[in-house]
């Protein structure tokens, strides 16, 4: 899969979506700026726990937007493979599937 692509197609998408429906979108957006905000967890904290929701939900459109937030941030594949390790224990064989997914897509996120 090309990630960059996929999330470049997945924002078209939801920017059609958000012109039809504005209220939802900045009610979300809201939602997503108290979430992220930092206080007793830092950002990168945030960011791996959405990454492991990501994953066991399935959402690939997730996977890309957390890790590539985790690559902007300067999270070191040392630290996602270690992040990943937790999310396969929890999930089991399914969330294994999907954290190669999103350690493939920190390898191209991370070569840009």
């Amino acid at each position: 899969m090309n990630w960059t692509k996929f999330l470049d197609e997945t924002m078209g998408r939801i920017g059609s979506l958000q012109a039809q429906t504005p209220k939802m979108f900045e009610g979300f957006n809201t939602m997503g700026k108290a979430a992220k905000k930092s206080g007793a967890l830092d950002e990168k904290t945030k960011e791996l726990i959405a990454l492991g929701i990501g994953i066991s939900t399935r959402c690939d459109s997730c996977i890309g937007f957390h890790v590539k937030s985790l690559v902007r941030i300067g999270t070191t594949r040392e630290e996602l493979c270690e992040a990943l390790e937790m999310i396969g224990y929890m999930g089991g064989g399914p969330s294994i599937a999907y954290s190669a997914k999103a350690l493939e897509a920190y390898d191209e996120f991370a070569a840009v």
